[in-house]
């Protein structure tokens, strides 16, 4: 059986990791002259993190198929991902502050996940029929 979110997770986990130790090592210089260390560290934290909530997902849906909230939740995860980290990294290796403004679209759309992740937990009205 095909799960895209396990495939998806896969793939975003080995970003995190490649994305994670080059920013430490090859990139230090340059985000510690941009003053954005902790901000480069926060979003890799919170790629991390989200990509193991679509690593969840992915299991999840493997074992129930019929919730289909499921699949809204790793795509926001997958979007919080693209936007929130996304952006901090852009934003802590050249400077462009402005990109600070649309962070927080990223962070809306986690959120929106975790609701959407909460709804799959919510028992179907059929469930015990």
């Amino acid at each position: 059986m095909k799960n895209k979110h396990i495939q998806i997770a896969a793939i975003l986990g080995a970003l995190a990791v490649g994305i994670g130790a080059f920013g430490a090592h090859g990139l230090a210089e340059l985000i510690a002259r941009h003053g954005r260390t902790e901000t480069f560290e926060t979003a890799v934290k919170y790629h991390f993190y989200h990509t193991l909530a679509i690593l969840a997902v992915g299991i999840l849906q493997a074992i129930f198929p019929d919730k289909k909230h499921l699949d809204s939740a790793g795509f926001l995860f997958l979007v919080g991902i693209l936007i929130f980290s996304g952006s901090l990294y852009v934003l802590s290796l050249t400077g462009i502050t402005w990109l600070g403004a649309i962070t927080p679209l990223g962070g809306v759309a986690f959120i929106l996940g975790w609701i959407f992740l909460f709804l799959a937990g919510k028992p179907s009205k059929f469930e015990n029929l």
